[in-house]
């Protein structure tokens, strides 16, 4: 049994302008305990798939489950198994942190004593012991992303989904939020996050699930998929767009982003000089050559076409995304 199931999961949403497929076809499988990660850029379909796994936005065809429990039919059962942090969470600012984790646990059915048991576990975890009764407001967006973390693991869940997680925060904070993440894992969580960050999902993930345009496109393990690349990337950089693409029609299997291009071949070093010969026989002035091994960078530009950087820090916020099509 797998801790999350998607099979042909579908959303689609209704507009003025007729339906907006935002799920076109996403199907993978998450086994316990490992973190799995969909990557992909802002509109891919990566918050609308964590909404209908996790019960919050239903499934227009396909299905979903959550160790073995079906989401639609029997979603009581599922948010019992669940932890979600999601982008924007809307925190009571005017609560303090300690009252924020007590109030979450006595809603779940604890207890007084075990709820206060509970928050000083979970301020000790997530190290906002020193702001435990400061409010809300008074937090850093670091502070804040590590009390959501906490607040999604009162009742203790045993599979947990981080809908972009470290978006906006300074290196530092993310580094931070990234130990908290590996030490659930080593607990036993099976965590699912979504990410636009090609070193986060590096970093984190077993294995990695990359979305785009509401499609899976690639999916296996940060390893896995940058052998799919095989041997080394050579990266030409040139003046100007025109002269890149010119250089794709030279050069089979390349890609290009703007004045890059990039090749795939085995044993880089020794193939760069025959190619800036083929190059320069064609007046194509390279302005800078490198040979390097793949990254899921590299993946991710030859299964999209484009390469993940530039993305905008805040993904569609799901709800507005709710209210535009409904």
């Amino acid at each position: 049994m797998f801790a999350v199931e998607a099979k042909n999961l579908k959303k689609t949403f209704k507009s003025k302008d007729g339906d907006v497929e935002a799920v076109k076809d996403v199907s993978f499988h998450v086994n316990e305990g490992e973190i799995f990660s969909i990557l992909g850029p802002n509109g891919a379909g990566k918050s609308t798939t964590i909404l209908m796994l996790t019960t919050l936005l239903r499934v227009t065809s396909g299905k979903g489950s959550i160790l073995g429990l079906d989401v639609e039919k029997e979603d009581k059962k599922v948010r019992e198994k669940i932890g979600i942090a999601l982008q924007d969470t809307g925190l009571d600012n005017l609560l303090t942190g300690r009252e924020l984790f007590f109030t979450t646990a006595r809603l779940w059915g604890f207890t007084k004593q075990d709820a206060e048991t509970r928050t000083s576990e979970l301020l000790e975890l997530v190290g906002l012991n020193e702001a435990a009764d400061r409010r809300v407001k008074t937090y850093s967006g670091g502070m804040k992303r590590r009390l959501d973390l906490g607040l999604s693991l009162v009742h203790k869940p045993e599979v947990l989904f981080l809908d972009e997680p470290t978006t906006g925060l300074d290196p530092g904070s993310r580094r931070v939020l990234w130990d908290e993440i590996k030490r659930l894992r080593e607990d036993g969580v099976t965590i699912i996050l979504t990410t636009q960050y090609l070193e986060e999902a590096d970093e984190l993930a077993d294995r990695i699930s990359i979305i785009d345009n509401g499609l899976v496109v690639a999916e296996g393990t940060p390893d896995e998929l940058k052998a799919q690349i095989g041997g080394d990337v050579i990266t030409f950089i040139f003046n100007n767009y025109e002269d890149s693409k010119t250089a794709k029609d030279l050069i089979l299997n390349s890609e290009i982003e703007g004045n890059e291009l990039r090749v795939a071949v085995e044993n880089g070093a020794e193939k760069i000089p025959d190619l800036l010969r083929k190059l320069s026989e064609k007046n194509l002035e390279v302005t800078s050559v490198s040979a390097s091994k793949p990254s899921l960078d590299d993946v991710f530009l030859q299964v999209t076409g484009y390469r993940l950087e530039g993305a905008s820090d805040q993904e569609v916020d799901s709800e507005k995304e709710l209210s535009e099509y409904e």
